[in-house]
Formats: structure tokens, C-alpha cells, sequence
């Protein structure tokens, strides 16, 4: 690790900044740095305090961004890397945030279906405890089709 005696002249900023402004914890923001993920946290010479420089700041954010999205350790650190190289990868990288949108839209339909066959539930024991057990036995005939989606 660097001291603060190498820092250019910029404004840093100590862990706990860090954490308010990206909302990451300050032991995601340690473990991202055990991992390898965040690059060059300084320390200070006299407290051993970290500061990080806005340049660590803004991959901070980024990668808290990331994390809001759900995307992985490795497509993070994978992400970093491309963004490293610039324009010259922007194939790779909207192939990244590609690949990550399809599975987000398909974990959307898997809740959806949930969602649905919770509605079912709710109005299934909803019409029994009205007594209405026609409308429990038409809901019930339908518990076929919704159930296979759920597998």
C-alpha cells in the first residue's frame, strides 16, 4: 500500500465519506479492497488511516452502482478491467451490461409468476373465508395451469 507521502496534491477522502456517498459498507469497502477490486487505497503515514483519491471514489460509485443492479464479484471485476482499456472495448462492455439485463428480465418473468400464483393463493383462501366455495372450486380448477409455471 501506498502512504499519503506519494498522493498527488488531490482531495482525499477517509472510508467513512466513502461509505456515505457510495452507500457501500465500510466492510464491503474493505473486502473490495482485500480482493483486489478496488485499486490503490492510500494510507496515511501518521494514522494509517485510508484515504482514497476521487479517481478510487468514482470506481467506488461505479462499482456500488453495479452492486445495486446485482451484478457479480467477476463481471464487477470484469467490467473494471474493460473500462481500464476505454472505447476500444465498448463492444465488451455493452455485451456485459447485455448478457446482465437478460438475466435480470428473466428472474423479472420468474417473480412475475410468483407473484401470480401468490394472487391465486390469496383469492383461492380469500373466496373460502367468505364462504363462497363455488368461487374457491372454479379458482382451484385453475391451479393446474398456473402451478406449471412455476417449475
Amino acid at each position: 500500500m501506498k502512504n499519503s507521502s506519494s498522493l498527488p496534491q488531490q482531495k482525499t477522502y477517509t472510508i467513512h465519506e466513502v461509505a456515505q456517498r457510495t452507500g457501500l459498507s465500510i466492510p464491503t469497502l474493505r473486502y473490495y479492497e482485500e480482493i483486489g477490486l478496488v485499486p490503490h487505497v492510500w494510507r496515511d503515514s501518521s494514522s494509517g488511516h485510508r484515504r482514497y483519491s476521487a479517481d478510487t471514489l468514482q470506481v467506488l460509485e461505479s462499482l456500488a452502482n453495479l452492486r445495486a443492479v446485482g451484478m457479480s464479484l467477476d463481471e464487477m471485476r470484469t467490467y473494471l478491467t474493460l473500462r481500464e482499456q476505454g472505447d476500444e472495448t465498448a463492444v465488451e462492455k455493452r455485451e456485459l451490461f447485455q448478457a446482465h439485463a437478460e438475466k435480470i428480465g428473466t428472474q423479472i418473468e420468474q417473480l412475475q409468476i410468483r407473484q401470480h400464483y401468490l394472487a391465486f393463493k390469496v383469492a383461492y383462501w380469500d373466496a373460502r373465508a367468505r364462504g363462497d366455495f363455488a368461487e374457491a372450486e372454479r379458482i382451484a380448477l385453475e391451479y393446474e395451469n398456473i402451478v406449471k409455471d412455476l417449475r
